[in-house]
């Protein structure tokens, strides 16, 4: 396995890096995320225009055809940048779940490109009051051209042109509709998250809608959730690099008593410590994304990833705030920022209590453990 960026990602995430970097320094991200929206269009128009937006769909759809890998390079800049916009929630999610589904190929032309080009935005409306990962109620209903239920977490669900809802049949089955947001039958109701993302609760009232599958789609969902899982960890990777260079700054750069916080051995090791716990949230995204890549990833193997790097983002978050002192909780100062973000992260798609008794669960899977 080559664990080095081949040169096309290389250039990809120097692109991407150098769309985001230009835009956002901490008074920028705070600024555009108290607006209403959270997130720059503009930035957006960008991502759009070099075809970041269509990074997962196949090129016929608008896209550009690339892999779990290309994915993961791109969403490590997010997390390094803290870019807001809903690059994973708006299309790569929805967009997944419509390209892998039954649709006709008119419909999913219309939309992928579409999401592709930055015209149109799509949610995943699945989450439903009472609902935790990885157990999903689907209470909403479906009749097989309407749709009725409330989805109470839908991530950026404020902005979306077109819902992905998730909702069950009279055989109980669980079908995937589309729903255009603007009509009677849908009504939203937007709030931010602790980390100033967006989201809403979306009521479906006999909303008119477009079944995509035949099939029980719980398979496809899973499916679609692994690569979310994936995308979700190369984020976290690239928030926990961002968090431990800052904060090794800051021990090089602030004095105390006279001299550099990083002469002080108890500190020193707290931030090896720190790299370690680095080293192994990135080993295990790699694995994951390349089990993807490979065809042999399952839900087991992303509760491997997702686990580490929820224990990862934790320490590292805590210590970083630890060593920067009164000015990391600041909203003034970035650590803080991305310390909130990793905290999302690690109780989205289930928190490291949820994967440990996820993997608990399939212990008797395998004829060997190994404790260490």
């Amino acid at each position: 396995m080559d664990f080095e960026l081949s040169d096309e990602q290389g250039m990809l995430r120097d692109t991407v890096r150098e769309v985001l970097t230009r835009t956002y320094d901490i008074e920028t991200l705070r600024a555009v995320t108290d607006t209403p929206l959270g997130w720059n269009r503009e930035v957006w128009t960008s991502l759009a225009e070099i075809g970041i937006l269509g990074l997962a769909f196949d090129e016929k759809f608008g896209g550009m055809g690339a892999g779990v890998e290309e994915l993961a390079v791109v969403m490590g800049e997010f997390g390094a940048s803290l870019a807001p916009e809903p690059l994973l929630d708006s299309v790569v999610v929805p967009g997944l779940l419509i390209e892998r589904s039954d649709a006709d190929e008119s419909v999913k032309e219309e939309v992928l490109t579409a999401l592709a080009g930055g015209e149109r935005l799509a949610a995943f409306a699945h989450h439903e009051q009472g609902d935790r990962w990885p157990a999903y109620a689907v209470a909403a209903s479906a009749t097989g051209t309407t749709v009725s239920g409330t989805k109470s977490l839908v991530p950026h669900g404020d902005c979306a042109d077109v819902f992905v809802v998730s909702a069950r049949e009279a055989d109980g089955t669980v079908s995937l509709y589309l729903v255009e947001a603007d009509q009677a039958g849908v009504a939203r109701t937007a709030y931010r998250t602790h980390d100033n993302r967006r989201g809403a609760q979306v009521v479906f009232t006999d909303a008119a809608g477009t079944k995509i599958t035949q099939a029980d789609a719980a398979a496809l969902i899973e499916d679609v959730a692994i690569v979310e899982q994936s995308a979700l960890c190369s984020e976290a990777v690239g928030a926990m690099t961002k968090s431990l260079d800052m904060t090794v700054d800051y021990l090089k750069t602030r004095k105390q008593f006279g001299v550099p916080l990083a002469t002080f051995q108890a500190l020193t090791h707290r931030a090896a410590d720190m790299y370690v716990a680095l080293e192994l949230a990135t080993s295990m995204n790699v694995y994951l994304t390349a089990a993807i890549a490979e065809g042999s990833a399952d839900a087991i193997t992303a509760s491997r990833g997702k686990l580490q790097v929820c224990r990862s983002g934790r320490l590292i978050g805590q210590e970083a705030i630890q060593m920067h002192g009164g000015i990391g909780m600041t909203a003034e100062y970035p650590i803080a920022h991305y310390v909130s973000r990793l905290t999302a992260i690690s109780h989205t798609l289930g928190d490291a209590d949820a994967h440990v008794a996820q993997l608990g669960a399939h212990l008797r899977d395998w004829d060997m453990l190994t404790v260490g």
